[in-house]
């Protein structure tokens, strides 16, 4: 099995930091535009879709700036994570995705990433 490698994604967004956290951070924000259902418990999501479901645990976070979820079924040291950047030059609101995925896997994750953020936005008004 070949090793997955480390990619990040960003977008400029025009959204406060605080109303994008709780998007990426609650299961409230996130049944908006990442799954159809979204629970958590003790720091454990489980994510439901199309019948299917599937549980990350919350590894790292701090309030307003990143949240680094880690799906059970990935090896340890992988994980996925929301960063919530300012642009020093811009002062523009970045949202910041890192994922893992095979080096052949990239693009087309990174074109689901793009379809959920569409969503994202949608539901942000951005």
């Amino acid at each position: 099995m070949s090793k997955k490698v480390l990619y990040t994604l960003e977008y400029p967004v025009r959204c406060s930091p605080g109303i994008l956290y709780e998007f990426l951070s609650t299961p409230a924000g996130l049944q908006e535009w990442f799954a159809e259902k979204v629970d958590e418990h003790d720091g454990e999501f489980t994510f439901g879709w199309n019948g299917t479901e599937d549980k990350a645990s919350v590894i790292e976070k701090e309030e307003g700036k990143f949240i680094r979820f880690h799906w059970d079924h990935q090896q340890k040291d992988e994980y996925f994570e929301f960063l919530i950047e300012k642009s020093e030059v811009t002062n523009q609101t970045i949202l910041v995705i890192k994922d893992f995925a095979d080096k052949k896997e990239i693009k087309d994750q990174s074109q689901l990433w793009e379809y959920q953020v569409k969503d994202l936005f949608h539901r942000l008004g951005s």
